[in-house]
């Protein structure tokens, strides 16, 4: 336990400070109020999400706002009578309590995770060493539980992010392009709609026929046992090749022995289709064909809309070109967030990252759009 640099070790008592042998300094009073409202919105956010689950991940929950609710008391203990009136946690766990009320979704348990990331409690001298252990296994439960949503969504939300990119950087360089060659804004907008019809069409497609040969190929890494039964039957027992099945699957060879052995023990032939890391436990991850070529040409589609937008509402010129570069930008922008959030990366950090390449895609492409206008003129 940390000794805190304000008192010495005889004020302390087993959780922390004793409030009862010294009052505290006001920093330390509004910074225990501060953890108190903190916890007290952590566990609000546990409680809302599950409301929102069921089974095995309610439990898990539960826990975790148990959890919180007992770092609150730790910190109500330390404040005794100066806890005062019930605060509001931080914004960034307001949005957290709102975001699992209205969604539960895997955002919301991706965003959880990066505020368990940054618990201040290792460096907080009043908040006990068992806090700080718990934020850190908080942190590794959370980011179970965002990884079990990440699974669910992965094969749609590729899709939805790659199509939104994809159309805001093809079609604005697009744009940017025919625009640097001197085409006529009636020719920029053709443009604009036969490349966002062309790019989202082309993105369904190939999207469909990606998830589908994935799907393929993690079935035909898929164990047969069809005819398990028989084979069982017939196998000899003292010089059969079985334990080989679990092995070609990167089974230890020990293990592998162990489960031929109970197979043939069981007469069970379904343990030979048990997945073990090597087969068709991915498809649920993969997603299906239709959904995400669905959401491929959907989102490819409304991110290619965005840089012809002030065309079709009559701009032109260089008036256009900047409404649509800004239109663009914060459209990158948030993509990049997205994917940082779900990914549990630092979202501004992603947000700048989107910008500067997809800005640099269209202004590569303006500038080819020029040296070609000039050399055809």
């Amino acid at each position: 336990m940390a000794t805190p640099s304000s008192r010495g070790s005889e004020n302390r008592g087993p959780d922390g400070p004793d409030p009862a042998t010294r009052a505290p300094a006001p920093s330390a009073v509004r910074r225990w109020r501060r953890r108190l409202a903190d916890e007290r919105e952590e566990a609000k956010v546990y409680r809302d999400l599950a409301t929102r689950r069921t089974g095995e991940e309610r439990q898990i929950l539960l826990g975790l706002a148990e959890a919180e609710e007992r770092h609150a008391a730790h910190w109500m203990r330390l404040l005794g009578d100066e806890a005062g009136r019930i605060r509001r946690g931080a914004a960034r766990m307001r949005l957290l309590a709102f975001l699992a009320r209205r969604f539960g979704s895997v955002f919301v348990l991706a965003l959880a995770q990066r505020a368990e990331t940054r618990s201040p409690y290792r460096s907080d001298a009043d908040a006990t060493a068992a806090m700080a252990a718990d934020e850190r296994v908080h942190e590794e439960v959370v980011r179970g539980l965002a990884a079990r949503g990440r699974a669910r969504v992965s094969g749609t939300f590729r899709a939805a992010v790659f199509g939104a990119n994809d159309g805001l950087v093809s079609n604005f360089a697009l744009v940017l392009g025919v625009i640097g060659g001197g085409a006529s804004p009636s020719t920029v907008v053709l443009t604009g709609v036969a490349g966002l019809l062309a790019g989202a069409l082309s993105m369904g497609a190939g999207e469909y026929v990606s998830v589908r040969s994935q799907r393929e190929l993690l079935a035909a890494s898929s164990p047969d046992v069809r005819d398990a039964p028989a084979l069982l039957r017939e196998l000899d027992v003292n010089a059969n090749e079985l334990a080989l099945v679990y092995r070609a699957r990167g089974v230890p060879a020990a293990e592998a022995d162990r489960r031929a052995a109970a197979v043939l023990r069981s007469g069970d032939p379904r343990s030979l289709g048990e997945p073990d890391g090597t087969d068709g436990g991915g498809h649920d991850v993969v997603g299906t064909g239709l959904s995400a070529a669905l959401s491929s040409f959907c989102f490819f589609a409304s991110g290619a809309a965005v840089p012809v937008i002030p065309f079709l509402f009559g701009l032109g010129g260089a008036s256009a070109v900047i409404v649509a570069g800004v239109l663009v930008g914060l459209a990158l922008m948030l993509t990049g967030a997205t994917v940082g959030v779900l990914s549990g990366g630092p979202p501004f950090r992603r947000a700048l990252r989107q910008l500067a390449i997809g800005m640099g895609a269209a202004a590569t492409t303006y500038g080819l759009g020029l040296l070609v206008g000039a050399a055809v003129s």
